[in-house]
């Protein structure tokens, strides 16, 4: 009778596994196709414009469509020769994230992270000036934050602002840098535009596969 118990909870012990990892078709852990990269979800913690984490967000587990991990492999093989690799901040975004942005953003009072990730910005001018949006590409699943670290010391290249800094300093080309931060931007953008990727010109940081699965659909499925 109690191999018999053992063996019930095992299989439903597989079987709520396989429930919490299953995910739409086309859609990865990103690590099961590239092992080696890192992953800091800033959605999944507090390190934020909001100061909170963000409603989905379960689990420091990058999620993104196939065909943008099959690319984003290339990009890290190739900075890989110089000594360097790739550090996620965000994939894909479930639309009750989105959603919890907006809530965010009409809350005039909530300024927790303002002097970090807004200084210069109105809140209450955040939609319109396209911080916030109802609607996101990241949840259409093949749309990336990320930088470049170096791979001894894990450290981020200096790109110039930090991620998701609201303001002009964030902008590509964006003037009033260093050289060795615009060198930094050029190579980030180098090397994603090269294996598929299109940017966003006002987030150095921000990228979008050319070829998405899914260009219409957003989804909502939670990261666990």
């Amino acid at each position: 009778m109690k191999i018999k118990v053992i063996l019930l909870l095992i299989v439903f012990g597989t079987l709520a596994l396989v429930r919490q990892n299953h995910l739409p078709d086309n859609f990865v852990y990103a690590k099961s196709i590239i092992p080696d990269l890192e992953v800091e979800l800033r959605y999944f913690g507090v390190n934020n414009f909001v100061g909170d984490t963000i409603d989905g967000y379960h689990a420091n587990r990058l999620i993104i469509t196939k065909p943008t991990a099959q690319a984003l492999k290339l990009v890290q093989a190739e900075l890989q020769q110089q000594n360097l690799c790739l550090l996620v901040y965000d994939g894909y975004r479930p639309q009750r994230a989105v959603n919890h942005f907006i809530r965010w953003a009409r809350d005039l009072s909530d300024t927790i992270n303002k002097q970090q990730f807004y200084p210069d910005v109105v809140k209450r001018h955040l939609f319109r000036d396209g911080y916030i949006a109802s609607q996101s590409g990241h949840s259409r699943g093949s749309t990336l934050d990320l930088t470049i670290i170096d791979a001894n010391t894990l450290e981020p290249l200096d790109m110039g602002s930090p991620y998701d800094f609201f303001g002009k300093e964030s902008w590509v080309n964006y003037t009033e840098i260093s050289e060795n931060q615009k060198h930094n931007r050029r190579l980030l953008q180098t090397v994603m535009l090269k294996h598929g990727f299109r940017n966003y010109p006002k987030e150095w940081w921000h990228f979008t596969l050319r070829q998405e699965p899914f260009p219409d659909t957003y989804f909502d499925f939670e990261i666990k």
